[in-house]
């Protein structure tokens, strides 16, 4: 014997799979200033502290431009925790916009 799925059982799937649908993150890329770089070891200690931040994939450190070029999933982090990442590694830093 078949059994015929109704409307309604096939729109409460459709609506279950969807609510059920991770909402995908996007890369984002801020770029930091962070003055308080002095010396060239600087840049290792600051790129270490934002590495260690969930999300993110990719931190560049430039001592030249006391700046930071942080690539990051934005569903698992955001600016905020990045500043106060290289600001616990004593390096206090702000969004360039």
């Amino acid at each position: 014997m078949k059994k015929l799925i109704t409307p309604f059982a096939l729109a409460t799937f459709a609506l279950s799979a969807f609510a059920s649908m991770t909402v995908w993150a996007a890369p984002q890329t801020v770029n930091l200033s962070v003055p308080g770089m002095t010396c060239s070891t600087c840049p290792i200690t600051v790129k270490k502290a934002l590495a260690k931040v969930d999300g993110v994939t990719k931190a560049e450190v430039h001592f030249e431009n006391r700046s930071a070029t942080v690539t990051f999933d934005d569903a698992r982090t955001n600016v905020k925790a990045l500043i106060q990442a290289t600001t616990n590694a004593g390096y206090p830093s702000q969004l360039v916009k």
